[in-house]
């Protein structure tokens, strides 16, 4: 009895499925077809569509959902994918950089030591500066066993910065000239046309950005942009080296003497490689 039931409801499972089958090629025979209809086929058209609509909305709102997910994601990929190669380019580029930097640095060591005499000075790069006194000293990796020794005068391209105060085997301090606490007054003298005037370099003018040179007589005429360099008298360093050039020229405050304010091309907040000098330098 079970088996017969089974049977037949099988039976019309499979009449209905049929059935379904033929109703839907007769409706899509319908929705395809160009002739006119007559009313049932109208009415029997007008059915199918709708139930075709019916039936494909959630299926294409569904595949709407999935399409804007997948383009969702492909946007975002994209996006980060190009946030990789952006973070990675400002990271060349900051390399790049400081490499170029490097580059242009040492090119002015090597145009500095074409002017000098073979054996007349040691390259040195700086290894530390204390924060706390950044115009003060400053390290290099040359000491005695590098022939270095204390009271040498140190420069750079642009001209003198400081001087060796103090050397281990393999390491020297050098003391700035722009240091706040030079106790020794370095003897300077200025290109005036043919001639020179000669004066002491007595300190340096933090807030200004300018050495401070005194000792130059009143009635003397001195012209803004004239060169200053050292003389070599009465101080450890030797002659000719490039100090920087008069910015302007004042009177002390008894007018008995000027007070000549100078400007050095050396930037001494970026010291990275310097030069130390051994021999005398030619007079420039």
């Amino acid at each position: 009895m079970n088996k017969r039931r089974n049977r037949n409801k099988k039976y019309w499972l499979i009449l209905i499925f049929l059935s379904i089958i033929i109703v839907i090629g007769v409706i899509y025979k319908m929705v395809n077809d160009d002739r006119n209809l007559t009313k049932i086929e109208s009415l029997l058209k007008d059915t199918g569509l709708f139930v075709n609509k019916v039936f494909y909305s959630p299926i294409k709102f569904i595949d709407k959902l999935a399409t804007e997910q997948k383009e969702k994601k492909e946007m975002y990929e994209k996006y980060s994918e190009l946030k990789d190669k952006s973070d990675n380019y400002d990271l060349l580029q900051s390399k790049f950089n400081e490499l170029d930097y490097q580059y242009t640095e040492l090119q002015k060591t090597l145009d500095l030591n074409k002017t000098l005499s073979k054996d007349s000075y040691l390259n040195a790069t700086v290894i530390n500066r204390n924060i706390g006194v950044w115009y003060n000293t400053i390290t290099i990796d040359k000491g005695l066993k590098n022939g270095v020794k204390e009271d040498m005068p140190v420069i750079v391209k642009e001209g003198l910065i400081g001087k060796v105060i103090k050397v281990s085997n393999f390491n020297s301090t050098i003391k700035l000239l722009t240091s706040d606490d030079i106790t020794e007054k370095i003897s300077v003298k200025i290109k005036n046309n043919d001639d020179y005037i000669f004066g002491l370099l007595v300190n340096y003018d933090l807030d200004n950005d300018v050495f401070i040179i005194e000792g130059i007589d009143q009635n003397v005429s001195i012209e803004p942009g004239s060169v200053v360099t050292t003389t070599g008298l009465g101080d450890y360093f030797t002659s000719g080296i490039t100090v920087g050039k008069v910015k302007q020229v004042k009177t002390d405050n008894f007018d008995l003497a000027k007070i000549v304010e100078v400007t050095s091309d050396v930037d001494f907040s970026k010291l990275n490689y310097v030069t130390i000098l051994k021999r005398e330098v030619l007079e420039q």
